[in-house]
């Protein structure tokens, strides 16, 4: 096993309907008695090869149609934390899109019950702990957000926060000021995607105008240096995706990623999968990427831990009990992982 894949870490930017596996999509649609417009699992992951986001999304959104009872939704959790405790994750900060769900007709009680079931599995089978994040669809109409937020809720106690996703262009933050106002008041974290393929105004009115906690990818941040300053100096996470941004031709290779100038400039970064089953890897994989291909060594990765537990909303007991483990981890890899680089 790769020493990375052993890396106490937590990830905080993953879509769980981007974890469904062609095998679970086929899997599903024979539960429910659905067509699968491909002919089977190696044609339709065949088609996970993207040109920008609005190219994948039309897929992910098809391909989520199989999801319709609790059983699903709760499989599709349990699914995603096998193979996420696999590769180190001991915390995760779990996004799901209510609107894409409400929209084809499955009611959000048995979206919520269904998660809320697979994140209960993931503790007690894996000790992970686990938050869930409801983000709304940017490129659908405000209103939409606002009785999403109405709906959720009653649902309040279930949730650590809400978020904003989906297309990024030409849908800025601004749009959002008063539904992310409303769900602070109900007591949610709040974050938002930003600066992924938007500009680094979308940034600025993500911190502004919506009050958030944490900017989801914002790799663009490094084209406005004023932006980079506030955010080191107020210490704003960034949950940066690098498979992803491979696989949406926002950087062209791994090697050309900007995490390395991220952290140079004194950034909060932390490494996440997005969409593992349609990106090329879960999070441990990109940690590896990122070994193989930016040469970050022990220390490095260690820092990239570190950060996703520093960034994520949990107590602060759980925080340093798993700041602890990857303290830990350092000393048990010196000799197979030296700093300097990879052995």
């Amino acid at each position: 096993m790769d020493p990375l894949f052993t890396l106490p870490k937590a990830e905080l930017h993953l879509h769980i309907e981007g974890t469904l596996e062609p095998e679970l999509v086929f899997a599903l649609a024979r539960r429910n008695k659905l067509a699968v417009p491909f002919p089977d699992v190696e044609s339709l992951r065949a088609a996970y090869q993207f040109d920008d986001l609005v190219s994948f999304l039309g897929l992910y959104y098809s391909c989520m149609d199989v999801l319709r009872t609790e059983e699903d939704f709760a499989d599709l959790v349990t699914e995603y934390a096998d193979r996420a405790a696999a590769q180190g994750v001991r915390h995760v900060e779990m996004f799901f899109d209510p609107q894409a769900h409400t929209s084809r007709g499955i009611p959000l009680d048995v979206v919520m019950a269904g998660l809320t079931l697979g994140v209960e599995r993931a503790r007690a089978t894996h000790g992970m702990s686990t938050g869930l994040i409801a983000c709304f669809l940017r490129d659908r109409p405000v209103v939409e957000a606002h009785q999403t937020l109405e709906a959720l809720a009653p649902h309040a106690d279930a949730l650590l926060g809400v978020g904003l996703d989906s297309a990024e262009v030409g849908y800025p933050p601004s749009l959002f000021t008063d539904v992310f106002r409303e769900a602070r008041g109900l007591g949610l974290r709040v974050v938002a995607h930003a600066g992924e393929e938007g500009p680094p105004s979308y940034v600025w009115e993500a911190l502004d105008l919506l009050g958030v906690e944490r900017i989801d990818h914002g790799v663009r941040v490094l084209e406005d240096e004023a932006l980079v300053r506030r955010m080191a100096v107020e210490r704003m996470p960034l949950t940066v995706c690098p498979l992803s941004n491979v696989r949406l031709r926002v950087v062209p290779d791994v090697a050309s990623h900007a995490l390395p100038a991220l952290l140079s400039a004194g950034l909060v970064a932390t490494v996440n999968s997005d969409d593992p089953a349609y990106f090329g890897g879960y999070v441990g994989d990109n940690f590896v990427a990122l070994s193989r291909d930016l040469g970050i060594d022990r220390d490095g990765c260690a820092l990239l831990a570190r950060n996703s537990f520093l960034a994520s909303f949990i107590d602060e007991d759980r925080r340093k009990e798993l700041l602890v483990e990857v303290d830990q981890w350092e000393r048990d890899v010196r000799e197979v992982m030296p700093s300097g680089g990879r052995a």
